[in-house]
């Protein structure tokens, strides 16, 4: 399958519902130190799950990041260090533009910004990306981007 000329193995494309393995060509601790959390690998994806510091309910009741109100990033190796990246920031209103900024200034395209919940607290927005290139500079440009945000600091 391909996305704009890009190669993209099953794993990616189809969710991993075949659980195609992948051989992982990244420089994962490059990775890690840049976004500021370990990801873990899943079917040939690199994934980081990166919560957001303020707590988050939806009529008052918690959700946890777990349920979808963490930051998922996922790279997927395109082969020389590159990567392909998918995902999505979660933000609140006065953090949409910088994220969008953000993203922008280091070549990541913005493919949606949407909203997933009615009555959640705070009110929330669901920044999605994509990109092709070096891994390592995705990552970089990932992390100015998550700097503009309240991210959980370990």
């Amino acid at each position: 399958m391909t996305l704009d000329g890009v190669a993209i193995k099953p794993t990616l494309a189809l969710g991993g519902w075949f659980g195609f393995a992948a051989e992982l060509d990244l420089d994962t601790g490059a990775l890690d130190q840049a976004i500021g959390v370990k990801g873990k690998v899943d079917g040939g994806v690199y994934q980081f799950s990166v919560p957001r510091k303020d707590e988050i309910t939806e009529n008052g009741v918690p959700v946890p990041p777990a349920m979808g109100t963490a930051m998922v990033i996922n790279f997927q190796p395109t082969g020389g260090g590159k990567a392909v990246i998918t995902g999505d920031f979660v933000v609140t209103a006065p953090e949409v533009n910088p994220v969008l900024r953000a993203l922008r200034e280091n070549d990541i395209a913005v493919t949606a910004v949407h909203n997933h919940m009615l009555n959640e607290t705070p009110r929330l927005f669901f920044v999605h990306f994509w990109a092709n290139d070096d891994a390592t500079k995705l990552a970089n440009g990932l992390r100015v981007a998550l700097n503009t945000t309240a991210v959980a600091r370990s």
